[in-house]
């Protein structure tokens, strides 16, 4: 386990899901969290979103570990929101060490399938826009140096049907992540990205995700989905948990990845064989 004792670690869409995990896996190495999470449904998003009762958990759950954690409602989408959120966590535990901008939302649609122009600006000022404004945020605040790691998707690395706006989204991530691991370099900030498969959180496990999945079926189940995500795997596993997904955020922030800056690291149980 890495050790991350002393140092702060912020994580947006923390309420649950990838982020809260990745709020606990930070916790029980050590860090206090700052926890972002918008609490709020996005119009376009289909499925229910993430409730301040869900953040209280979060932290509830970061302090079973003996560990602090400031909680910020705050949409990414919003710079000024993030900023005011990052800089009340900062001051209340004076420093920032590693960023995890995990925030993002799903959806499905195409040309064909009627996306909308509010579905589109939603999923991008979300997944991509917000990334950003994290990291705009978090920056100023890292004058020791440290570590951000963006979460993208094996979307961010191929075409996926019908998620061109999320896909659209994740790419663009890569770009982001590259150039700021070099605009920051000389500051000793390392910017890295994730790319898990398809994986167990409400995002992904829901109706409109398994409609998808199985449109010859008007009412699919978990059980119908099951050996069309495996399909998408190398591995035999339809899909990875988020503490796989954590485990490898806890890498890139700790010192055994000192020198790691500028990488594309697929958690995808093989995915991009594909």
């Amino acid at each position: 386990m890495s050790d991350l004792a002393g140092r702060v670690a912020l994580v947006t869409g923390a309420a649950r899901g990838q982020g809260r995990s990745h709020a606990v896996h930070l916790a029980e190495a050590g860090a206090d969290v700052i926890a972002l999470d918008i609490c709020a449904q996005i119009d376009t998003v289909t499925y229910p979103m993430s409730t301040p009762d869900d953040l209280a958990e979060t932290v509830r759950l970061v302090e079973k570990h003996d560990r602090r954690c400031h909680a910020a409602i705050a949409d990414v989408r919003d710079s000024a929101a993030v900023r005011a959120a990052v800089d009340g966590g900062v001051a209340e535990f004076g420093r920032l060490d590693a960023v995890v901008a995990n925030a993002g939302i799903s959806g499905y649609g195409g040309v064909e399938r009627g996306l909308s122009d509010e579905a589109w600006r939603n999923v991008l000022d979300t997944n991509h826009t917000g990334a950003w404004n994290t990291c705009a945020a978090a920056i100023p605040h890292m004058a020791g140096g440290g570590a951000i790691v963006l979460t993208s998707s094996v979307g961010g690395l191929r075409g996926i049907r019908n998620l061109v706006h999320y896909t659209a989204a994740k790419h663009g991530l890569t770009g982001l992540m590259r150039t700021l691991a070099l605009e920051h370099a000389h500051q000793s900030i390392r910017v890295n990205l994730v790319h898990p498969t398809a994986v167990n959180t409400p995002m992904i496990m829901n109706e409109g995700t398994f409609r998808t999945f199985r449109p010859d079926l008007d009412d699919p189940g978990l059980d119908d989905v099951r050996e069309a995500f495996a399909g998408n795997n190398a591995l035999p596993v339809p899909w990875v948990e988020p503490a796989d997904v954590s485990k490898a955020v806890l890498f890139l922030v700790s010192d055994g990845a000192r020198y790691v800056t500028g990488a594309t690291l697929p958690v995808d149980a093989g995915a991009l064989l594909r």
